[in-house]
């Protein structure tokens, strides 16, 4: 076997003296030919460096290699049971901010589309949770959406249909708030004074960052639009319900108009400021809209007086009373018994002299008492002219 070896040996030094044999060189240094010789031993011991300097630099490589596959996590280095615990604490950790993005997500969109559905109700019905609308619309984050996307699908779905609710919503609330304007109108009114100012927006524009950005931005601002149009038919209505238009007494009928007239007790042309309805002594009053009392005293020629203040520069007077039941400062609701009839003052007999003021002028009363209540019910639509008994305190 060891002879074997040593022949083994003794061929292949002999091969490698064939490679590593005595060279020369010629070259010309640009004046004259020079020559040079390399033995085979410094051959071969060159070629000897140069091979292990190739093979540390193939470990070197090798060795750098596997670190950035395992640092890459394609192939897992050797962990330690610690390094392992920590590893797996770190992807649970992610997996609950995950789950946490989620539901926060899926929080915001049922927020969001329970607060649009109480708009949507609020403008059909006309029933308005005013706690719920008055809340900040929720706003959608697009990464944590886009996380949660199997999530929000069905509520996705649920705020497509939603918009296209709000399409016709805006036009039926549209509709009633052109109507609600008509019927101010009709009293001498302008809408104005019962609507709120509008707010100041403005800013830079700046657009969407991404076309589902863009659609949501569009679906709020169709609900952003339907919720201004909402609060100013509901501003518009609730001042209408303040509008004196109930009856001040249950059975309706005019001795004197309101205008030029001749006056009762001069016979000389007038100016009478309210409407004269005629009645027994007792007849009980009541408020035509809800308000405060301003006065409930006697007052000149009104004789006893109560005053009310319905707010927007809107006043109502009831004069002649026999007796006030109302102190001043007190507030009263619509079809309130704020007084009984009578023929104290300037009076020729029985009956309610019954004003309407905006911003302290008299105004005629009478479309006022034949309009129809616009929220409750159609009512005191007819006016029976039955002519009993005049009075009112003279023009001022």
């Amino acid at each position: 076997m060891n002879s074997l070896s040593i022949a083994s040996g003794v061929q292949l030094v002999s091969r490698l003296k064939t490679y590593f044999k005595t060279r020369d060189f010629i070259f010309h240094d640009g004046r004259d030919l020079q020559r040079f010789s390399i033995g085979g031993r410094t051959q071969a011991a060159v070629a000897s460096v140069a091979a292990i300097t190739l093979c540390f630099s193939a470990y070197g490589v090798a060795q750098a290699a596997v670190g950035a596959v395992a640092l890459s996590g394609i192939v897992d280095a050797p962990l330690s049971p610690e390094a392992k615990v920590a590893q797996m604490q770190v992807r649970v950790s992610k997996m609950q901010a995950d789950v946490a993005t989620i539901k926060h997500a899926a929080q915001v969109r049922a927020a969001r589309v329970e607060q649009r559905q109480a708009l949507l109700v609020a403008v059909v019905a006309g029933k308005a949770d005013v706690a719920l609308l008055s809340r900040p619309t929720p706003n959608i984050d697009p990464k944590s959406d886009a996380l949660a996307a199997d999530v929000v699908a069905p509520l996705k779905k649920v705020e497509q249909q939603q918009v296209a609710v709000a399409v016709q919503a805006r036009r039926v609330a549209e509709q009633r708030f052109a109507r609600a304007v008509a019927h101010v109108r009709s009293l001498g009114i302008a809408p104005e004074r019962l609507l709120p100012q509008q707010p100041a927006m403005g800013g830079p524009f700046e657009a969407a960052d991404s076309a589902a950005t863009e659609a949501d931005l569009r679906a709020d601002t169709q609900f952003r639009s339907l919720f201004m149009t909402w609060k100013k038919l509901d501003t518009l209505e609730h001042g209408v319900i303040a509008i004196p238009s109930a009856q001040p007494v249950d059975h309706m009928a005019y001795t004197s108009n309101y205008g030029i007239r001749s006056d009762p007790f001069r016979g000389t042309a007038a100016m009478h400021a309210g409407v004269d309805i005629p009645g027994p002594v007792g007849t009980p009053v009541y408020a035509t809209a809800d308000g405060v009392v301003d006065r409930a005293e006697r007052s000149g020629g009104y004789g006893n007086l109560v005053e009310l203040d319905h707010g927007k520069g809107i006043q109502t007077r009831y004069g002649h009373l026999s007796k006030i039941l109302v102190e001043a400062g007190t507030r009263v609701r619509r079809g309130q018994l704020i007084a009984l009839m009578g023929s104290t003052g300037r009076s020729t007999g029985p009956h309610l002299h019954y004003e309407v003021r905006l911003d302290g002028h008299a105004v005629n009363p009478v479309p006022f008492l034949q309009t129809a209540d616009y929220l409750l019910a159609t009512q005191d639509k007819s006016i029976r002219v039955i002519p009993i008994g005049v009075g009112g305190p003279a023009a001022d």
